[in-house]
This record gives C-alpha cells, structure tokens and sequence, in this order.
C-alpha cells in the first residue's frame, strides 16, 4: 500500500502554444463576464453615476490589466515550477483576497464621490468573477 505522503509528485504541465491563445481568450472572456455583473449591478441598484470605477470603460480597463497580469504569472509558473497551477491557485487566491483591500478602503473613507455598500460590492464581485473566469480557463484550457 503506498500512501499519499510517498507517493511521487505528479509533474503539471502548461503548454505555451495553448496559451497563445488561452491568455487572449481568457481576457475577452473575463471583460465579457465583468460587463454583465456592472450592466446589471447598474440596472438594478442604484449607483451613483459620479463613482469612478464603475464608470463606462474603467471596469474593461482593468480587467484587461489584471488579467493579463494573471496570465504573465501563470506563463513565469509554468516555466520555474514543478506544479505550476497548483502554485498559480495559491498566488491567484493570495491576489484575490489582496485585491479587496483598496475597496474596503474606499468603503471605509468614501474618499472617492458616490461610494457605497453596493457600489464597492459591485467591484467586489467583480473581482470574485474575473478570479473565477481566469483561473478555471488557465488552469483547465492551458494545461498539456
């Protein structure tokens, strides 16, 4: 009987051919999730027009940046690790939980015009969704 503490590694493999086009894939996917939530967080709640990160582009603008930062990531894990996607689950969660910081605290200031309870929830799911998107296409599309 072998147990689980000796039983060998499995070695993960990511293909970089995949993610020539899983990365880009991922991108439009994760801008196309985090459109929905602000449409309908917009149609539903009432948030102020005069906040800043749920104005009309920004959402899109930094996806796109934190996305392709998450894809950089996983490409540099892929290439230095032994069990690249299970280091990237641990690094994007890390990032995740990281990622709520400048919203509570835009929570607890109000330093920017229009915040709200809703309003930096919206964000927040927003970036519960694009974590989600990105890390299940990475993981799961990329892998060899």
């Amino acid at each position: 009987m072998v147990s689980a503490a000796s039983a060998p590694e499995q070695e993960e493999r990511i293909s970089g051919r995949r993610l020539l086009w899983v990365g880009p894939l991922t991108i439009i996917a994760a801008v196309v999730a985090n459109q929905i939530v602000h449409l309908l967080a917009l149609s539903l709640f009432n948030i102020s027009p005069e906040f800043p990160p749920l104005q009309a582009g920004t959402p899109i603008a930094f996806t796109i940046m934190g996305v392709l930062g998450a894809v950089i990531v996983f490409a540099i894990t892929g290439r230095l690790s032994r069990r690249p996607i299970r280091l990237f689950r641990m690094i994007a969660l890390i990032v995740l939980v990281l990622s709520f910081i400048p919203d509570i605290a835009l929570l607890v200031t109000g330093a920017i015009p229009g915040t709200s309870l809703v309003a930096v929830g919206t964000l927040a799911v927003m970036h519960v969704v694009a974590w989600a998107v990105t890390v299940w296409m990475l993981t799961t599309l990329a892998r060899e």
